[in-house]
């Protein structure tokens, strides 16, 4: 019997069986209740606050829109005002005293409505008569709102902020002359101070209720009221939902568009104020609570205790399998997926330590094979014991310099092919004393063609390095360099300290023709790829060397670094490359 159960034991059966028996017990007490109660309070509450106090907002900002509203009407209709425009309109001048008269006028309604900034007056082309100063409408506002402005023909266009003051409102209207059969004469601005819309005094009121009124424009932008964490009111205007979050606080809107202005009235009452007072709710979500969280606190702690004692016990083995000691985990889990998570996590071990194995093998392998055939490329396919034949037939002639090039050549292959014990590295003193006697041969076979010489600080003879390493870069720049130019040529090897401390530079230098751009990205993209480029003599190339830098210092070495290449056509070539002074393979 309980074998057949024995499959369903899984750690996802227990986790869903432990929360269902949560869920129902809180369901079934606080569900019903909560959600018909909250609905009901919240709804009753949120409409006596909200609509009370859109009634009184909206009708005070009706009333302070009307007064605007007559105030530039009758502006427009003043007589002065109505003569100046009728003269531009005619085609007349209208002189600076006539403009200067218009101050006693905009002034008498400034003083009867406090709040009014500024009365600004324009002809029908734009140019500003009052204040008397040089100005433009077009300046002044954009073309949407003198647009709109004509096609209201006559009545008040509000705008909103003022571009040139951002504490102020601006309000636009066209003036149509009386005595033109009311034909567009100029424009009225007035700008106002955002305190005009003074609707917070609706809600001082109501201090108790706490609610925040907004005048905002089309573009969500705030023109009135208290400033909020949120300017951009855009997104709050413009959502669906009853609620809204601004800042840390949630609040109920509701939003009254104008149509005389365009604006909206954004009333924002806390949820916290609305849903005050539902003592019996909160006690019952306290008791709900309550319980629920003394049961979840039970099966958690059952089912952390099933949960987290197998784990740890993998975990202890993960940590010695970091540390080295890759060993199997044979503690045993309840549930199947633990039970499967330890088993895989044990063949995986045995896995790793299988792969391990292999890949030392295979590196070990791979590493001395790959040495030894860089090695092979440069060993030559002729022993120098005929050299040294050679040298003792010609030295019985009298030939004394060409069996000096035969002893040279002899010492050249002797070094190239000594004992496997002895192939790998060298000192720099004795892999320069190498590149001297080729060059020696080499200046022999070109004559005055080739000139060379070689700097290196004597405490530079000591540091250790791979054999042949200087040698095909100097063949290369010898094959590149001087006789695939017309004339003679020279090349230089220096050796010093690099900017890098312990570290030293070894650069082989020519005043060959150089490379073409296009040449030297060729050299650059073969040493990325590693193809490798036969060349005279050695038969190695740079590829080779590039590819021997990174074997010997595959610890130290920067696989960004390696060969360095600097070239310009007619301007010869440096290759460069550096090594630690310190470091040792033998």
């Amino acid at each position: 019997m309980r074998s057949s159960f024995q499959p369903l034991n899984t750690l996802r059966n227990q986790i869903f069986i432990g929360f269902i028996l949560v869920m129902l017990i809180m369901m079934s007490v606080a569900g019903a209740f909560i959600y018909l109660n909250v609905s009901h309070l919240l709804k009753n509450s949120a409409e006596r606050h909200i609509g009370q106090t859109a009634v009184q907002a909206s009708g005070r900002l009706d009333a302070l829109i009307g007064q605007m509203d007559s105030l530039t009407e009758q502006v427009a209709n003043h007589p002065s005002v109505q003569h100046i425009l009728l003269e531009e309109r005619s085609g007349g001048k209208v002189t600076f005293r006539q403009r200067q008269s218009l101050l006693q006028v905009m002034h008498s309604y400034q003083a009867y409505m406090p709040s009014v900034g500024s009365l600004e007056l324009y002809t029908a082309e734009g140019k500003m008569l009052f204040p008397i100063r040089e100005g433009s409408l077009e300046e002044r506002i954009g073309q949407a709102d003198i647009r709109e402005a004509n096609e209201m023909k006559g009545r008040l266009v509000w705008i909103g902020i003022d571009p040139e003051d951002p504490r102020s409102l601006l309000a636009i209207r066209q003036v149509s002359l009386v005595d033109r059969w009311f034909s567009r004469g100029g424009y009225l601005i007035t700008r106002m101070e955002r305190s005009y819309f003074g609707l917070n005094d609706v809600s001082a009121v109501k201090e108790e209720a706490s609610e925040t009124m907004l005048l905002v424009d089309r573009q969500g932008q705030l023109l009135s009221g208290e400033p909020m964490n949120q300017m951009d009111l855009s997104g709050v205007l413009h959502s669906k939902a009853q609620t809204v979050h601004i800042g840390e606080r949630e609040y109920v809107k509701a939003v009254q568009q104008s149509e005389r202005t365009g604006w909206s009235l954004l009333i924002l009452i806390p949820v916290s104020v609305v849903t005050d007072g539902i003592t019996v709710l909160r006690t019952t979500l306290i008791i709900s609570a309550s319980l629920g969280a003394v049961l979840f606190l039970f099966m958690s702690f059952m089912l952390s205790t099933l949960i987290t004692r197998p784990i740890g016990h993998l975990i202890q083995a993960m940590r010695r399998s970091r540390q080295g000691a890759l060993a199997l985990n044979p503690e045993p889990a309840a549930a199947v997926e633990l039970r499967e998570l330890n088993a895989e996590y044990n063949m995986m071990i045995v896995d790793i330590n299988e792969l391990i194995r292999v890949i030392c093998e295979k590196e070990v392998l791979q590493s001395q094979t790959e040495l030894k055939a860089l090695q092979a490329q440069i060993n030559p396919h002729f022993l120098f014991n005929t050299l040294d034949a050679f040298n003792w037939s010609l030295q019985e002639k009298g030939e004394e310099e060409l069996a000096g090039l035969m002893v040279s050549m002899s010492r050249l292959f002797r070094y190239i092919i000594e004992p496997a014990h002895h192939d790998a590295w060298v000192t720099l003193g004795e892999e320069m004393a190498q590149v001297r006697r080729y060059l020696e041969l080499m200046e022999m076979r070109l004559g005055a063609r080739l000139s060379w010489q070689i700097h290196m600080p004597p405490e530079a003879a000591r540091i250790p390095l791979p054999k042949l390493l200087i040698q095909p870069i100097v063949e290369n720049a010898i094959l590149h360099g001087v006789e695939n130019r017309i004339g003679n040529g020279r090349v230089e090897i220096r050796a010093t300290p690099s900017a890098r401390p312990g570290w030293t530079k070894i650069a082989v230098i020519d005043d060959g023709p150089g490379m073409t751009p296009e040449e030297l990205a060729a050299v650059h993209t073969a040493l990325t790829g590693g193809s490798i480029s036969q060349s005279k003599g050695t038969g190695m190339g740079l590829v080779n060397v590039q590819r021997r830098l990174a074997l010997y210092y595959d610890s130290v070495y920067d696989p960004t670094d390696g060969l360095l290449i600097h070239s310009a056509v007619q301007e010869g070539t440096v290759v460069a490359f550096e090594i630690p002074d310190e470091y040792g393979g033998r």
